[in-house]
């Protein structure tokens, strides 16, 4: 927000970039300018995740340590997870980079891609055109509200929707099989094509963000064992950070304040981690201490 001693000089400034703009829309009309593949009108701070501390867990553990919990997706809106974010202001959204990534040949496209080669992962269909892939949230986004993200800051849930950081959280698929799959789980859809790939990478989402499941949801993710196996899963705890100019610093990070790499991803305070049977975390030994605050200083936490 302007002080009053900057105002007058914030608003002449607006008024001559009010003039500049109608000169170049003037301009635009006469030359035929295409607005959608310049650069970017300015850089402004936006919520990341970047990876944390390392998982490295098999299935079948990673999804008996989930938090068991009803799903809880009263008051949702899309809205609530700000769509598409570019975090290093080179004109590419989200869903760009994404498609940029996922892409077996190279993009043609600025700012906004428009052709390619990629291969459907839901339903094994190949596509040339970008126009006819959706970014599929591997975790909807409103599996994860009702499983965690109500409680979560804007900024928060601004990361989630945008998390470039984990490749397993977002994917191109045909459109097609996004809508089909809409907002359910693996109790209700599951894709035709690497379903092992699928419910793996799932678990792995719900660990990185700490998010719940529900009992008909770990039902079927424990069933897919029987065709699936018991793989190793890797990811990483998901921190949000800011990147404003002068530096870099955590913006939401769902737990108690720490001074290590991030907070308890499943816990939001020492007694929710205790209650569950968890701590006491020791300094130089368990991980988990720097998720917390020591306020007594006796190298303890959770106690």
């Amino acid at each position: 927000m302007t002080t009053p001693t900057t105002r007058p000089a914030a608003l002449r400034s607006f008024r001559a970039r009010l003039a500049a703009l109608a000169s170049l829309s003037v301009l635009g009309a006469c030359v035929g300018l295409v607005a959608d593949d310049g650069p970017a009108a300015a850089a402004t701070a936006v919520p990341k995740a970047v990876n944390g501390q390392v998982i490295t867990v098999r299935y079948r553990a990673a999804i008996n340590s989930l938090r068991l919990a009803p799903e809880k997706g009263a008051g949702y809106e899309r809205s609530a997870f700000k769509l598409w974010d570019d975090s290093d202001h080179d004109c590419r959204d989200t869903r760009a980079e994404v498609l940029i990534s996922e892409s077996r040949t190279t993009t043609t496209g600025s700012c906004t891609i428009r052709t390619g080669r990629w291969v459907s992962a839901y339903d094994g269909i190949a596509f040339t055109r970008a126009s006819d892939l959706d970014i599929d949230h591997l975790v909807p986004l409103a599996e994860a509200w009702g499983s965690g993200a109500r409680s979560w800051s804007a900024g928060k849930r601004e990361a989630y929707a945008n998390d470039l950081t984990e490749s397993k959280s977002l994917i191109a698929v045909s459109a097609h099989a996004n809508r089909s799959k809409g907002d359910q789980d693996p109790a209700e859809w599951q894709p035709l094509k690497n379903r092992c790939r699928y419910l793996s990478n799932w678990v792995a989402v719900k660990l990185r963000w700490g998010l719940s499941i529900d009992t008909t949801e770990k039902r079927a993710l424990l069933l897919a064992t029987g065709r699936c196996g018991n793989p190793t899963l890797t990811t990483h705890h998901a921190v949000v950070r800011n990147a404003p100019a002068g530096g870099t610093t955590t913006v939401s990070t769902g737990g108690t304040t720490a001074g290590g790499s991030g907070p308890d991803p499943r816990f939001g305070t020492c007694g929710e981690a205790i209650a569950a049977g968890y701590g006491p975390y020791v300094r130089g030994v368990d991980p988990e201490y720097d998720w917390y605050t020591d306020r007594d200083g006796d190298g303890i936490v959770c106690e």
